[in-house]
């Protein structure tokens, strides 16, 4: 028995699942990770793989990076929580503001369920309406307001035991990729709030905005006087220093940051319209408030990373997507040798492969992929020291750690890791 199947054992009797969060769960164990820097992830029982999980995008520069250990480093010496304001804060606001084209106000807080959250509460606040849309294949955290999916007719369904069937109730589901589906969605109910979307999904493998489909549902919303969310929880600082919102050319009026924001420290952000952002108490009547938010050390990683990105932006974006594309292409390749009927995603320093001969442009089409097929790849590129995340639904990611050795090694495994799952 190795040390993981020893450690998951032990897991199993205190922990639910034996694990804190189920997408860490794989069968028939999952592997126990040591240490990691840069694009490697060391496991308990001393193997070393080269990681595209990335904190499912959190780690945009890579694993222990340096001047932002050295900034957490340096805070650590002068205190963890002060419960008060600090300067930092107001710099770390400062920059967001500057980098992100919606963004004229900020409120920090610790998780991307956490912004999403009071960002919908914003918009109800703000439009004085209940209605929320959210898109088929979209994740916006675990709470109430979004875990919901298309049901029978008009009514949608909670997807998760323990959530109100009224909370569900508000929250319509529309497929992605469909501007008259919005459309319809919105004239149907003149109570919607706001329209929360993910840019680009990436919680349903990756699929791409097509062509003009986020300047119309930015149209859409703003001729019905509906909020519009981004959801750039993994999009943020990651697709560009400005998010997808900076990427596409599209401004919302609020959107949501985490995991690029701290490269592996936990907090987040709420950004938007002033008007908006205004109404978050103790300015406005908008509840919001945490013991944790804006904690010196987790600013500290945050600010490290910012003006890390935005010192470098003009060689760490390009050379993310110059590695991603060199990994997308040989992966093509390789699915061409293996006469493989699959179906590949990819922007800036994001892919997914499916296995499907379809393009997958919304949830319906994913949800077409093998997963029997992608789960033999996961173990097949595991023994090969690569690893990606275990679900066909989530995205790979690449960093700017990640380098020439790392894609031609990558590139190979997948080469032969599919030449196994075709038997």
């Amino acid at each position: 028995m190795n040390k993981s199947e020893q450690l998951f054992g032990r897991a199993k009797k205190v922990l639910p699942g034996g694990v804190n969060s189920p997408v860490r769960f794989y069968d028939p164990y999952p592997f126990f990770a040591t240490s990691a820097r840069g694009s490697k992830l060391t496991t308990a029982d001393h193997k070393t793989y080269v990681d595209y999980c990335m904190g499912y995008g959190a780690m945009v520069l890579g694993h222990s990076y340096s001047s932002v250990i050295d900034a957490v480093r340096s805070q650590l010496d002068n205190g963890t929580l002060f419960c008060v304001p600090t300067d930092k804060e107001i710099k770390l606001a400062e920059m967001i503001c500057k980098v992100v084209p919606c963004a004229e106000m900020v409120r920090l807080v610790n998780t991307g369920s956490e912004a999403t959250m009071h960002a919908i509460r914003l918009a109800r606040a703000h439009t004085k309406k209940k209605g929320v849309i959210k898109f088929e294949g979209g994740y916006h955290g675990a709470h109430d307001y979004v875990l919901a999916k298309a049901g029978s007719g008009a009514a949608s369904m909670p997807t998760s035991e323990g959530v109100l069937e009224e909370a569900a109730a508000h929250t319509a589901v529309v497929p992605y990729n469909d501007a008259a589906a919005l459309q319809r969605a919105i004239e149907k109910d003149r109570g919607t709030a706001c329209v929360i979307m993910e840019p680009v999904l990436a919680n349903i493998g990756l699929v791409l905005p097509e062509k003009g489909y986020l300047n119309e549902v930015r149209k859409i919303t703003q001729q019905n006087d509906v909020v519009l969310i981004f959801d750039e929880v993994v999009t943020g600082f990651r697709l560009a220093l400005g998010g997808a919102s900076g990427f596409f050319g599209v401004k919302p009026d609020l959107a949501t940051f985490a995991k690029a924001l701290g490269n592996g420290l936990p907090i987040a952000a709420i950004a938007g319209r002033k008007e908006i952002m205004g109404e978050l108490a103790p300015a406005g009547r908008v509840y919001q408030a945490s013991t944790f938010a804006g904690n010196p050390v987790s600013v500290a990683a945050a600010t490290a990373t910012l003006e890390t990105l935005i010192e470098a932006k003009n060689a760490i974006y390009p050379k993310m997507a110059k590695t991603c594309d060199s990994i997308v292409d040989g992966i093509k390749d390789a699915i061409s040798s293996a006469q493989l009927e699959c179906s590949v995603n990819s922007i800036g320093s994001m892919f997914q492969l499916f296995f499907t001969g379809e393009k997958v442009k919304d949830e319906a089409s994913a949800r077409k992929a093998n997963v029997a097929m992608f789960r033999k790849l996961f173990d097949e590129l595991l023994k090969r020291d690569i690893f990606i995340p275990p679900s066909q639904f989530e995205t790979c990611f690449v960093s700017y750690a990640h380098n020439e050795d790392d894609s031609d090694k990558t590139v190979e495994a997948y080469d032969e890791a599919l030449r196994r799952v075709k038997k």
